[in-house]
């Protein structure tokens, strides 16, 4: 996690260079949702293009209210909301708001990489355990024990990324616990919460009353209408923690773009089986992916959510690391990947590669037929 560029970045690049299918970054290439375009095409031309309120439109703050009651059965009221310039910038407002010079913040390994820095940038010490693979599970004793009396958070990650799992509730409930002990805040990215593709319950912090008033819940628009180029996210807490995130807000990008405000608030509004039809258009893309792979000998790990799978490399005939042999199906395969080692701070898992599927059916094809071939060559 010392890169000077990022991970996605840096395989992208290799992707680029050398005519690679990229399942590496997370981005999706199938056609933009047409109503949220629409959407935004009407707050262009038919509502303000000025300076939104700082804490976002009322209307969009509504908007994820009824959005959560409607689909994880959560109580919230607008009050509660602050929308930020995607969901990174809600995490940087919570932790600036929420850590300081000195404050211990438990990260759960694999992580997302702006962790780290934005800890540190707020002058944080990071405490690091990790999901135990290949269940990916989250050990509450390991938790308990990385608690000192300078800890302050315990940032959570559910779903998952990169491993597509989520917390159940009766993890939850024992964090809460430890949390109520220790008077910890929680903070949960639950930006994948609209991509499970299982059955899977998604159950946020806020719907265990423990944890109610002492977490922040982060949402991204990006990851729930696949418009990730349109950086809307927000933060969900308890009004007293939502106006300490809201004046660190301000001091970071103030406002989001009042259009894709409009627009996502528009979106929210859809209703639940809309929602459900979009998110199952990547459904036959992973089912495909995890058909092809397994197929052709691959050995793939349980997930639940995000639009991503885990191939476990042992298991799958590969002596390699994870991040050489990423290069090397690059340049001798053809597909671009994700080492899993590349979200770990300290003390990696190296046999784990994560691969994309929000992609064209035909490009998957592709990179399944490559899969097959290099597996075929290099075990």
């Amino acid at each position: 996690m010392t890169r000077k560029t990022t991970i996605f970045e840096h395989m992208s690049a290799l992707c680029r260079g050398g005519d690679a299918v990229n399942l590496g970054q997370g981005f999706p290439d199938l056609p933009d949702p047409p109503e949220l375009i629409e959407a935004a095409r009407r707050a262009l031309v038919d509502r303000s293009n000025q300076y939104p309120p700082m804490r976002g439109l009322n209307e969009l703050r509504s908007a994820v209210c009824t959005y959560y009651a409607q689909t994880q059965g959560l109580s919230l009221d607008p009050a509660e909301v602050i929308v930020t310039s995607g969901a990174t910038e809600a995490l940087a407002a919570s932790i600036f708001a929420l850590v300081e010079p000195g404050d211990e913040v438990i990260c759960v390994q694999p992580l997302y990489d702006a962790y780290v820095p934005l800890i540190e940038r707020s002058g944080g010490i990071p405490v690091f355990i990790s999901l135990k693979p290949p269940t990916w599970d989250l050990s509450i004793a390991d938790l308990a024990g990385a608690i000192t009396p300078r800890t302050r958070m315990i940032l959570l990650n559910t779903p998952n990324n990169p491993t597509g799992t989520m917390l159940p509730r009766a993890t939850l409930e024992a964090i809460g616990q430890l949390a109520e002990a220790y008077d910890l805040i929680v903070l949960s990215d639950e930006v994948w919460e609209g991509m499970v593709f299982d059955g899977t319950p998604h159950v946020s912090p806020l719907a265990i009353p423990s944890l109610r008033q002492r977490s922040v819940k982060v949402g991204s628009a990006g990851k729930i209408f696949s418009l990730t180029g349109w950086k809307i996210g927000w933060a969900v807490a308890a009004p007293d923690i939502a106006e300490r995130i809201a004046a660190r807000h301000q001091f970071l990008t103030f406002t989001t773009p009042t259009p894709l405000q409009w627009a996502v608030a528009d979106g929210l509004s859809l209703g639940r089986d809309w929602l459900a039809a979009h998110s199952s258009r990547y459904f036959l893309g992973r089912r495909a992916l995890i058909k092809g792979l397994t197929e052709a000998g691959y050995h793939l790990l349980p997930a639940s959510a995000t639009w991503f799978v885990t191939i476990d490399l042992a298991a799958s005939g590969f002596a390699q690391e994870d991040a050489a042999l990423a290069d090397r199906l690059v340049s001798e395969g053809g597909v671009g990947s994700i080492p899993v080692s590349a979200f770990y701070a300290q003390e990696p898992q190296t046999r784990y590669l994560r691969l994309c599927f929000c992609k064209l059916p035909e490009t998957l094809t592709e990179a399944v037929d490559r899969l097959a071939r290099f597996r075929a060559n290099h075990t």
